[in-house]
C-alpha cells in the first residue's frame, strides 16, 4: 500500500490554482454536500512509534511524504527515515529541496517537483523566481550525488492548454519523467462554459500532437516517461482493467497531521473519506468503488473514475463534468489508436513493453 504523510498544511508557495483559489472557494457553501473535521492540527502529531507499527504491519508499504510542504518539516522527515526502513517517496515544490541530506535524498527514490513548463508560465502560476529556484535545486541534488527519478509535476490551468509546448521544454532541460493534472473540477465557482470549450479545444489539439510526438520519437530506442502516456498504453498492451489510477481508496490512503487515515490526500477533511487510524489492520481499511456516475462509460475500465474528491462532490454542473470526461475520452482514443503501430516497434526490438511499467500509486497522474 502507499500512505501519503501529511508532514504539515503549510506551505511556502502561494500558487494561483491552490492557495489563491481555495481563498475564493470559502464563499461556496461545501457544507450542505459534505460533512467536514477540521480538527487535524497543521503539523503532524504522529508518534512515531505507532506510525512504525503501523506501517510494519502492512505487506509492502511506501510512504510518500506530502504537504502542503513536507520540506517545512525536514526534522519530521529524517526522524520517520530513521525510525522506518521502507521504500520512500515525496511530492515537494522544490524550493528547499536542497536543504535535505544527501543521504536522506537518495533514500527517496522518486520525487515529483512541481513545475509547470518554462520560466514565465511557472513563474506566472507558482510566483516569481520559481522556476529558476526549482531548477538551481535540481542541478544541485544532482551534484551531490542524488540518483533516483525526478519527476516534473504539472499543473495545466485553462488559460493555457499548450501541453505540447510546455512538455516539450521539459523534456529539453532534463526531465524525461513528466506528468500533469487538469485544474479542472476542483472548485465551484471557476465553471465557465465558453472558457472550458475554448480550453478543450486546444488542449486536445494539442495532447494529438503530443502523442505524435511520443510514439515518433521511440524510433530513437526510448519511451519517454510522460506518466499519462506510459500509464495508459501499459494496460492496453495487457489488455488491463483499472481501478481509480491515483489508487485513493483501494491502494493509497493518507495519514492525516492527526494520525487519522483517509481515502485521498486531498480529502483529508472530508468525514465520508475516512478509513482507519494508525491503529487499524491496513487490510480492514475502507475502500472506495468507482463512482457511480462512471459505471456505465465506455472507457471506465481504462480511466477509473479520474479522481475520486472530483466524483464525489460534484462541484461543476454536469455539463462541465462532460466536457471535462471529454478530454479524457480524446487522450485514450488517441493513444490507442497509436498501439499497433507501438507493437510494431516492440516485435521489431526498437523498443520493449517494459518500458511501459511502472509503479503506481505514487503521484503522477494517468488521468488528467
Amino acid at each position: 500500500m502507499h500512505y501519503h504523510i501529511v508532514l504539515t498544511t503549510k506551505c511556502n508557495s502561494h500558487c494561483k490554482y491552490c492557495y489563491e483559489k481555495s481563498m475564493n472557494d470559502f464563499d461556496f457553501d461545501i457544507e450542505s454536500k459534505i460533512k467536514l473535521d477540521l480538527s487535524a492540527p497543521e503539523d503532524s502529531e504522529i508518534n512515531i512509534e505507532e506510525l512504525a507499527r503501523f506501517i510494519k504491519s502492512d505487506k509492502n508499504p511506501v510512504i510518500i511524504f506530502y504537504g502542503g510542504e513536507p520540506l517545512l518539516k525536514i526534522n519530521k522527515i529524517k526522524d520517520i527515515m530513521d525510525n522506518i526502513n521502507v521504500p520512500y517517496r515525496m511530492q515537494t515544490n522544490g524550493k528547499l529541496l536542497n536543504e535535505l541530506p544527501i543521504e536522506y535524498l537518495n533514500r527517496i527514490d522518486r520525487i515529483l517537483i512541481s513545475i509547470d513548463g518554462n520560466k514565465e508560465k511557472t513563474d506566472s502560476n507558482r510566483g516569481e523566481g520559481t522556476y529558476n529556484l526549482v531548477m538551481k535545486n535540481v542541478s544541485l541534488i544532482r551534484e551531490k550525488g542524488y540518483i533516483g527519478e525526478i519527476i516534473a509535476r504539472m499543473t495545466i490551468d485553462l488559460k493555457s492548454p499548450d501541453i505540447y509546448e510546455q512538455v516539450l521544454h521539459l523534456i529539453s532541460i532534463g526531465f524525461s519523467s513528466i506528468h500533469w493534472q487538469i485544474d479542472a473540477g476542483f472548485y465551484a465557482y471557476d465553471y465557465d462554459k465558453k472558457k472550458f470549450s475554448i480550453f478543450l479545444k486546444g488542449y486536445n489539439a494539442s495532447i494529438t500532437k503530443l502523442v505524435d510526438f511520443w510514439v515518433k520519437d521511440m524510433q530513437n530506442k526510448r519511451v519517454l516517461k510522460l506518466y499519462p502516456f506510459i500509464g495508459i498504453v501499459d494496460s492496453l498492451l495487457k489488455n488491463e482493467k483499472s481501478l481509480l489510477r491515483c489508487g485513493a481508496g483501494h491502494s493509497g490512503y493518507a495519514i492525516r497531521t492527526d494520525g487519522k487515515i483517509v481515502a485521498c490526500p486531498i480529502m483529508t477533511w472530508i468525514e465520508d473519506f475516512f478509513s482507519g487510524d494508525l491503529n487499524s489492520n491496513p487490510e480492514d481499511l475502507k475502500v472506495f468503488p468507482i463512482a457511480e456516475r462512471c459505471i456505465n462509460c465506455e472507457v471506465n475500465h481504462i480511466c477509473g473514475g479520474r479522481c475520486l474528491y472530483w466524483s464525489h462532490l460534484r462541484l461543476w454542473p454536469e455539463e462541465g463534468d462532460q466536457l471535462i470526461c471529454k478530454t479524457i475520452k480524446h487522450l485514450i482514443y488517441e493513444l490507442k489508436n497509436k498501439v499497433p503501430e507501438i507493437k510494431e516497434l516492440i516485435q521489431k526490438g526498437i523498443i520493449s513493453s517494459k518500458n511501459f511499467e511502472y509503479e503506481k500509486y505514487f503521484g503522477p497522474e494517468i488521468i488528467p
